[in-house]
């Protein structure tokens, strides 16, 4: 069956760092786009990045360009959102979701069947 299992958030200071995995089971992220996902209190879920099935584009929304790297290790059937310069914007509830397709430019996926169960992210001091 699968799943994708998302760990690694945590309430961190602003200026501070955070690093997100998404375990994947039953299917395999070599075959896959995965891309990031987060959502505040209120808001809709939006995209932040996406890397491609053979992980050679990294896509990323205009508001963590610079500041967040995407990667894959198809070794591990793991991909990992590292988020750097944190800001209290960037609170929220992060998923991953893996699909067969291309990323969209806006560091998105244009459809997902299976979200992870999301890691919340809190930036405060």
């Amino acid at each position: 069956q699968l799943h994708l299992v998302n760990s690694g958030g945590g309430v961190v200071q602003p200026g501070g760092s955070l690093t997100l995995s998404c375990a994947a089971y039953g299917i395999t992220l070599e075959d896959n786009a995965v891309a990031w996902y987060r959502q505040a209190p209120g808001t809709e879920r939006e995209g932040v990045s996406c890397i491609s099935i053979n992980a050679r584009r990294q896509l990323y929304a205009d508001s963590v360009k610079g500041r967040f790297t995407v990667s894959k290790d198809h070794a591990k059937n793991t991909a990992y959102l590292q988020m750097d310069g944190l800001t209290p914007e960037d609170t929220g509830t992060y998923y991953c979701a893996a699909r067969h397709t291309l990323c969209r430019d806006s560091g998105s996926l244009p459809a997902v069947d299976h979200w992870g169960q999301g890691t919340e992210v809190i930036v405060s001091t």
